[in-house]
């Protein structure tokens, strides 16, 4: 069978272009001057961080080392209008609105800027080895104690600020961008690989069998799942139990005999009479003290798991329908075998690589893109920190009647109150004596100890009278005191003391009593005080139970601190993983555009500055918190703040404008081009959306900014003068790359004419081409020309007349007008002239450029399809 091979006249299928968008960046190398970089240079004079005298003492060392070199070999110093007294200005800590404009620098010689610094890192460095050598201060408050700190921080600005600038002017941020498209269209079918072959001898028959089959396959799943949970708790009891058994016994014995012998008589009766009499009196008391002290203390652990049976059963069926067909071929030839061949059928594609436009571009490097949306990162991390065991700082014996209250109010809890104070107990009795100077009396005082107190001591006041001049005796059983005296006053105040120097009655409790024993007094006034206070036991007690109360309040306070601290990691997760794709870009752009701008326009540019701020609040009706304002029928403000706002607002307009912000490319760098000490942190960041992580990782990003076109010439001066409008020289190399790249795009795009002349030597997509060889004068009012054809062009549309770019030539000055009038079918008329054409006599094209743009390069693409070809055919030296 023939062949059907299409070729490159094959009709396209246009409804079905795919359309690719695509850049080339093109950097530029310029030569360049001390002219500009007013914002970096701005930058690093600020970065000096200048202390008051430093601008006299670098311009005195300057003068100095060029006045002490030969003649022959003085080195060059400052440029005579180094602007000395504009760096002063610098010195201390002035206020951003004090200071000279950024344009001022934009003609300060960069190689004089570097001598500065280098002459100030010298002072500098001289400073810090003359601090290292001055005496140690007396006194951590001595002024010089922190000299030699500060001196070797102003050390290292500066070598950081030298080496800063001499990087960011030895490379060219300048480049340019070619806009480009691929446009793909369908171009019909080709015949492809060979797949398969059936040779047949002549006459010879054979059968050929197709099969076709298609498959249904349905599963069915049932899920059972079985739940168990079991709750465990250990209580570990530790129980301290203090037996103390105390006995104390006072015995008093009196003993009294009378024995009298009476003997008489008469001479005839004698006799004789004995009596007796005996009295024994014996008084013994005997007390038992017991104290018992236990301390329980319960820790309790609780446990809970969940056993999870989870049984999946699976059911798949499987159904499938086959369709068999046989074919018998046959070769019809006696003398001639055949062959009949299986082809692949591929898809044929006409690719047109187009060049639409031309942009300048100005690339910056900032650090760590996405610093400020980790922060919700740094909030999670810093609350997972914070998830943790209970642990409860404060000991049993840390709980004291002192800090109780303090520790209540920092648990919040409610505490018992420590036992009070006990109150004395006063005892007072006046007890008449027995008659008689031998008579001995004896009374107790007895009293009751208050439940969880105990006795610390126990004064005796008394006073003892008696009518007849005899010594008294007085005594208190079980005490050392003992008074033997005259009819007088006992010394107040005695403090009754054991044998073994314990007070009396020492830590006893309940029912008590102080005997006291007298003789040669009638009377007996005595008072006893008896000074109580909490037993062990009781503090004890109260102190378990207040350090329970802390404690319980404590695991309450935690837990539900650790509660909140999860829903609050819980909802930042969500804020972080709840947010669509485009916002996730937008969020992304919008930090890209705040790093280029905050180091591109230097330190000292503020998104919103203080005077525009106060302009505002001054307004009234303004909510800063929640970015309220402006909400009352009139703006609020005088002349004077309107146009602060209003100047700020044209910064940011033309920021906006001079910018493809939308158009913005960027180049992640690592994480370890960010600071090491945050490495490890920015390594665990993790989000679903891959773009969003590496975003966050990144330690640097490279930023391709395409300026607007036609803002090319406004964003140099802005970005190397300081301004839009700031003056700056004409033969700037970036001015100059700037106006030219603006031209070519004028000149040139979106259809530049082909280096061969002839129509047919290039494919310009939908563009009119035509052929002039009129010899045209400059003129800037509308000119006929003669052309070989006017079929196509259009009134109203922009023309690219002449195909050269060559300034300095005679003809060739390539230029774009606008058709005004076409008079007839070989003439077009424009509107002016702005150069000379055709005087050598040779034609030069006149394009009007198609809206595609300018075709770079055309070629075929093929894809793989599911179809099949075949062919049979008996001479098999042609076959491929």
């Amino acid at each position: 069978m023939p062949d059907t091979t299409t070729t490159t006249s094959d009709p396209t299928l246009a409804n079905s272009n795919r359309t690719i968008q695509a850049a080339t960046l093109v950097p530029l190398k310029a030569d360049l001057t001390d002219s500009g970089r007013s914002i970096v240079k701005f930058g690093y004079v600020r970065q000096l961080r200048l202390q008051p005298g430093e601008v006299d003492n670098v311009r005195q060392s300057v003068l100095k080392m060029a006045d002490q070199r030969p003649a022959g070999q003085r080195a060059a110093g400052m440029s005579p209008n180094f602007p000395w007294d504009t760096l002063s200005n610098f010195e201390g800590q002035p206020l951003p609105s004090l200071l000279p404009d950024r344009a001022t620098f934009s003609a300060v010689p960069l190689a004089d800027l570097q001598r500065f610094g280098e002459v100030l890192q010298t002072i500098r460095a001289q400073a810090v080895e003359t601090s290292g050598k001055a005496p140690r201060p007396r006194a951590k408050h001595d002024e010089a104690a922190n000299k030699l700190p500060f001196a070797q921080h102003l050390l290292n600005t500066v070598a950081v600020a030298n080496q800063g600038l001499s990087i960011n002017t030895s490379v060219t941020p300048i480049g340019m961008l070619n806009l480009e498209r691929l446009d793909m269209m369908p171009a019909g079918l080709e015949r492809g690989e060979l797949i398969g072959t059936i040779p047949l001898a002549p006459g010879e028959r054979t059968s050929v069998v197709q099969k076709e089959w298609s498959v249904t396959q349905k599963e069915f799943t049932s899920i059972v799942t079985d739940s168990l949970e079991n709750v465990s708790e250990t209580g570990v009891t530790d129980n301290t139990e203090l037996t103390q058994s105390t006995t104390s016994q006072a015995q008093h014995a009196n003993q009294f005999n009378i024995t009298g012998t009476v003997s008489g008589g008469i001479p005839v009766i004698s006799g004789s009479s004995t009596t007796t009499f005996g009295m024994q009196n014996s008084n013994s008391q005997s007390a038992t003290d017991s104290r018992k002290q236990a301390v329980t203390l319960t820790q309790k652990a609780s446990s809970r798991s969940k056993q999870e049976h989870k049984v999946t059963i699976s059911i798949s069926t499987v159904t499938g329908t086959s369709e068999t067909t046989t074919r018998e071929l046959v070769n019809q030839s006696t003398t001639d075998p055949i062959r009949i061949d299986y082809f692949s059928l591929m898809r044929k594609w006409l690719v047109r690589l187009y060049r639409y436009g031309l942009r300048l571009t100005y690339d910056v490097v900032i650090p760590e893109p996405g610093a400020a949306l980790r922060k919700t990162y740094a909030d999670i991390d810093t609350l997972q920190s914070q998830l943790g065991l209970f642990v409860f700082p404060v000991k049993h014996s840390d709980v004291d009647a002192g800090n109780v209250q303090d520790l209540a109010d920092q648990y919040q809890a409610s505490v018992p109150p420590p036992p009070p104070e006990g109150s004395p107990i006063v005892v007072a009795a006046s007890v008449p004596g027995l008659s008689g100077s031998g008579s001995i009396s004896h009374f107790p005082l007895e009293f009751d100890v208050p439940p969880g107190y105990w006795v610390t001591k126990v004064v005796l006041d008394a006073e003892l009278s008696s009518p007849a001049k005899v010594d008294i005796n007085f005594d208190v059983i079980g005490a050392t005191f003992s008074y033997h005296g005259g009819n007088t006053t006992i010394p107040s105040s005695q403090l009754l003391s054991r044998i073994d120097g314990q007070p009396l009655l020492f830590h006893t409790t309940g029912h008590q009593a102080v005997v006291m024993l007298f003789q040669g007094a009638d009377v007996a006034a005595v008072q006893i005080t008896v000074s109580i206070e909490p037993t062990a036991q009781a503090l004890a007690q109260w102190k378990s139970d207040a350090w329970n109360a802390l404690l319980n309040a404590a695991q309450t306070q935690f837990y539900s601190g650790q509660q909140e601290i999860a829903a609050q990691i819980s909802r930042k997760q969500d804020e972080l993983n709840n947010v669509d794709t485009l916002t996730l870009r937008r969020e992304e752009g919008d930090e890209i555009m705040k790093g280029v701008l905050r180091f591109l326009l230097g330190p000292d540019f503020n998104y919103m500055p203080a005077d525009v701020v106060q302009a505002i609040l001054a307004s009234g009706g303004v909510d800063p918190t929640h970015g309220v304002a402006f909400t009352a029928n009139a703006l609020g403000m005088d002349q004077t703040a309107w146009t602060v706002v209003s100047q700020h607002e044209d910064v940011i307009r033309f920021i906006n404008q001079a910018i493809e912000w939308e158009n913005v490319v960027s180049f992640l760098y690592s994480y370890f081009w960010d600071l090491p000490q945050s490495w490890e942190f920015i390594r665990r960041i993790r989000h679903s959306d891959a773009n969003r992580q590496a975003f966050l990782r990144a330690g640097s990003a490279r930023v391709v900014l395409t300026v607007r076109k036609g803002w090319e010439e406004a964003w140099v001066r802005f970005a190397e003068g300081g301004f839009e409008d700031a003056t700056i020289d004409p033969q700037h190399p970036y001015l100059r790359i700037a106006q030219e790249i603006a031209a070519y795009d004028d000149r040139n795009y979106p259809g530049i004419p082909p280096a061969n002349p002839a129509a047919s030597g290039a494919k310009i997509e939908d563009a009119v081409f035509a052929v002039s060889s009129d010899s045209l004068a400059p003129t800037s009012s509308p000119v006929v020309i003669a052309v070989d054809s006017s079929k196509g062009f259009v009134v109203g549309a922009q023309v690219v007349i002449d195909e050269g770019v060559d300034l300095d030539s005679i003809d060739g000055r390539q230029e774009a007008q606008t058709v005004v009038a076409i008079p007839d079918d070989k003439h077009v008329t424009v509107s002016a002239i702005a150069h000379a054409h055709g005087a050598t006599g040779q034609p030069y094209p006149i394009v009007q450029p198609g809206t595609k743009g300018v075709l770079l390069a055309e070629w075929f693409e093929y894809t793989p399809t599911s179809g099949t070809d075949i062919a049979m055919t008996s001479n098999l030296t042609t076959i491929a």
